[in-house]
């Protein structure tokens, strides 16, 4: 009985060290994100906060102007932030599947546009990856770390990172899409009666997708002709495709609840991050 006693006392002793790296970890992980976000407050500027008209679009291309028709009502004024929570599935597998759940919050800025998200996949029960990735004041980030602590890469800065975080930033406006009308810092060339590309500049940064819509007019999908993809500890440049769905009218607006993001590789599509929202609210222009 004394073996048997002794065993409970070390399961005990291991589940109070886990539980204290959990605790220990979500803290430190708070106080970066906490740190991030203020990065993010500190980088807003001012911006217009001129109310949507439709008969103001006249010099857009076509599909753009109907795109705006549909998602957004008449005297809307512009989002100026936005705060998401998500869930779903990431792909950790690089040669083949590997989907984990994870869960995220994420604060969204139009003027200067940014982001910061904070998520956490869970690798295992009680194996937490928390990750940063977010695009602030023309710097992207993107930081993954086992309970919050033991960092697993850190890529911070100006240059391909910030270009990837910015794209990313471009391609989720279809949850804010008042940061693509005229005047908000997009710009927009035409390509056929169902595409369009928008081209966002922010200081040293400037980034450009192809947006798709459907037979509704609202966004279908976004493509860019490369983003940094990780491949053997190093970053290639790979096409890359988010596809949007589940459109719903939240706050004079028309946006996907759903979506789907993925590597467009020579072998075929591979989808790495597929999430629907949970919460969704908006803060606007003043």
């Amino acid at each position: 009985m004394i073996w048997i006693k002794g065993a409970f006392i070390g399961l005990a002793g291991l589940a109070l060290l886990w539980g204290g790296l959990l605790a220990y970890g979500a803290w430190r992980w708070q106080g970066r994100t906490a740190g991030l976000l203020a990065d993010l407050a500190a980088a807003k500027v001012a911006q217009p906060a001129t109310p949507f008209d439709p008969a103001a679009m006249a010099d857009l291309p076509p599909p753009v102007q109907r795109f705006f028709r549909a998602a957004l009502s008449p005297g809307l004024r512009p989002v100026a932030g936005a705060n998401i929570a998500h869930s779903g599935t990431f792909n950790m597998g690089e040669d083949s599947d590997n989907w984990k759940p994870f869960t995220s919050r994420q604060e969204v800025q139009t003027a200067r546009p940014g982001f910061v998200w904070d998520g956490s996949v869970r690798m295992a029960p009680g194996l937490p990856v928390r990750v940063h990735d977010a695009y602030v004041a023309g710097q992207g980030v993107l930081a993954p770390a086992i309970f919050g602590l033991f960092t697993l890469t850190e890529l911070r800065g100006p240059g391909a990172i910030a270009e990837g975080e910015a794209l990313r930033w471009l391609a989720e406006s279809a949850w804010y899409p008042t940061a693509l009308l005229p005047g908000q810092g997009v710009t927009w060339t035409a390509i056929d009666d169902h595409s369009a590309l928008a081209t966002l500049t922010d200081g040293a940064v400037t980034v450009t997708l192809t947006f798709r819509f459907g037979p509704d007019d609202l966004i279908a999908s976004v493509r860019a002709k490369a983003r940094d993809r990780m491949v053997g500890g190093k970053m290639e440049p790979t096409p890359w495709e988010g596809r949007w769905s589940d459109y719903r009218r939240q706050d004079g607006m028309v946006v996907p609840m759903t979506g789907e993001v993925a590597w467009l590789l020579p072998e075929g599509v591979k989808p790495y991050w597929r999430g629907r929202i949970t919460a969704l609210t908006y803060r606007f222009a003043d």
